[in-house]
């Protein structure tokens, strides 16, 4: 009898994930419908030697010291458009998609490692001929841009650290306070197996409005055409397979204890006060650990100060150029 329940019951618990699954399933949109939506007359791809295509962009002043920017998790080169506008008057801007994310999207080897990423970083670089760059990113990308300097410490002049993730040990060892904030609940569900196992069928719309809605600290830049950008890239055909793919294996592949004080570089790191992703605690930590570094946190901000906060952190980037990194 109690065999005859459970059985009952199983079969229960399958036909209303079943159902579930009818009614939250979304299927991916064409590449190219999302990639003419998306793509500028700036957009240009680089075709790597193992097939992977590369999205990324060249602009400003071609003849200005060269800003090299990398997005964060889940996010594309758009996020940095914001700067583009306000400092490629000065400075030769050049932004890219990383593996599993925007135009870019799935790479045919399936490695959305740190050390894949680092790979496209410095191809690009190198494809456009850039001997030394000022580099910078936000959250995953400012983790990108610091290996990079560990990597290659003499093509960097300088480090712009945008809510910038850390080593990992800082993370295991960190009890930090919370964040007024909920975190973005697609990151916490993406950690789970049960979830990564039916993620990629179902609509992921409602994540990325919570997402946008905490990542941002409820700003204002937060509108119906930054969600869909979020939302249609995360559907762009290949992409939800590469995020699943990206977060079913280890980021980091064994490597010694990684010591970031080891960069001299001047490195300016800015922060929102109100990050429900990193909390400031790590960039204050950043700015203990690095020599030669400046901190600045920005009240009522969250995790992604160059959307929400445009103008002030461009100004902050230019200063920082042009007293720390031009006069060294």
């Amino acid at each position: 009898m109690k065999l005859k329940i459970r059985q009952v019951f199983g079969l229960v618990f399958v036909l209303i994930i079943a159902s579930l699954l009818m009614v939250l399933y979304q299927g991916d949109l064409p590449a190219d419908v999302v990639d003419a939506k998306y793509v500028s007359p700036a957009s240009q791809f680089l075709t790597l030697d193992d097939g992977a295509r590369i999205h990324f962009r060249d602009e400003g002043n071609a003849d200005g010291l060269p800003l090299v920017l990398i997005h964060g998790s889940m996010a594309s080169l758009h996020t940095f458009e914001p700067w583009v506008a306000l400092l490629g008057d000065e400075y030769r801007m050049v932004t890219l998609d990383l593996p599993a994310h925007g135009l870019t999207g799935a790479v045919p080897s399936g490695d959305y490692s740190s050390e894949s990423q680092l790979k496209v970083v410095k191809a690009v670089i190198d494809h456009l001929g850039l001997e030394q760059v000022v580099l910078g990113g936000n959250s995953m990308g400012g983790g990108v841009s610091w290996r990079f300097a560990l990597d290659f410490p003499n093509r960097v002049l300088g480090l712009v650290l945008l809510n910038a993730s850390g080593p990992s040990a800082w993370y295991q060892s960190e009890q930090s306070p919370p964040s007024k904030n909920s975190s973005p609940l697609a990151f916490r569900l993406l950690g789970q197996s049960w979830f990564r196992a039916i993620a990629g069928r179902i609509d992921p719309y409602y994540l990325a409005v919570q997402g946008a809605e905490s990542a941002y600290n409820g700003s204002p830049v937060v509108n119906d055409a930054l969600i869909m950008r979020y939302y249609e890239m995360a559907l762009r055909a290949g992409t939800r397979e590469a995020i699943l793919g990206r977060f079913s294996k280890p980021f980091n592949r064994a490597r010694a204890p990684i010591d970031v004080s080891q960069l001299q570089h001047p490195s300016l790191i800015l922060w929102g006060r109100e990050d429900s992703v990193i909390p400031v605690s790590a960039g204050e930590r950043f700015h203990e650990t690095l020599p030669n570094s400046q901190l600045i946190i920005y009240e009522d901000v969250g995790h992604v100060p160059m959307e929400e906060i445009p103008e002030r952190t461009a100004e902050d980037v230019r200063a920082f150029i042009s007293t720390s990194v031009l006069k060294t």
